[in-house]
């Protein structure tokens, strides 16, 4: 079939003309998708703040808060977790009160406060005096675990690391213990301000965890410390390969400020 020259050239101005479209397009969306986000912008969109949370460095965001609050809001050496991870979080707190008792309720509290978390809940629980007593162990996690639960730090033990590995559910303790709470503590409150190895922790808190440890963000100031915190891990990272061609790190930190 014989087609005309003039078509010919049409249709390539057509196609030339889309390809620089869709290029224009992708551009664009890369320009956009790399845009940095304002604290305004996470403060309106708590879910992107949260996604946002667990691409940032335990370590960054404890700079930031000490820069911005000048306070210290991560947890000790003591908090451990059963396998390296990393999560982050909005806490659902939980309090143990040292009681020894036969109540079979005693702890039905404990069992509600599972049951109401969901999806992106830390579970954050206090054990008085309770660093020889398992707050929770296998079947606690598979339930956090099958109502998606981010993870959980417990300032006490931990119990069942088989199943909680078996099943990759992230747990922060002070130690793995074979004990029990059950008919020796009692549920104290669900969602109350806690104490989790020194660092105070209030419900809707982001919880932020890695293997450097486990760092509370207030909620109120969560956006400002999120963004300050990456642009911290904006600097370090970039200091990495430039160290490396280098060979120093004092020409590093006055290039980046940042040590």
């Amino acid at each position: 079939m014989n087609v005309p020259k003039l078509a010919l050239r049409q249709c390539g101005i057509v196609i030339a003309v889309g390809i620089v479209v869709a290029a224009a397009l992708a551009v664009t969306h890369v320009v956009l998708a790399d845009t940095p986000k304002t604290a305004a912008d996470y403060a309106s969109d708590p879910g992107l703040m949260i996604d946002a949370y667990r691409h940032v460095e335990a370590a960054s965001v404890s700079d930031a808060i000490e820069q911005i609050l000048h306070e210290k809001r991560y947890m000790s050496h003591r908090m451990q977790s059963i396998f390296p991870t990393k999560f982050a979080g909005i806490a659902l707190t939980v309090k143990l009160v040292k009681e020894e008792n036969h109540d079979p309720n005693a702890l039905s509290g404990m069992l509600k406060a599972i049951d109401s978390g969901g999806p992106g809940s830390v579970y954050v629980m206090t054990v008085e005096d309770g660093a020889d007593i398992a707050g929770m162990g296998g079947l606690m996690g598979t339930a956090m675990f099958s109502r998606n639960f981010a993870g959980a730090v417990i300032d006490g033990g931990v119990r069942d690391l088989p199943q909680l590995k078996k099943i990759g559910f992230p747990v922060y303790s002070t130690g793995s213990v074979p004990s029990t709470s059950v008919s020796h503590y009692r549920f104290g409150g669900m969602n109350v301000p806690v104490v989790c190895d020194g660092v105070r922790v209030a419900a809707l808190d982001i919880v932020v965890a890695d293997q450097d440890g486990v760092v509370v963000v207030p909620r109120e100031h969560a956006p400002e410390i999120l963004v300050l915190a990456q642009h911290l891990d904006e600097s370090e990272h970039s200091m990495y390969p430039f160290i490396e061609k280098f060979h120093s790190i004092e020409e590093a930190v006055k290039q980046f400020g940042r040590i």
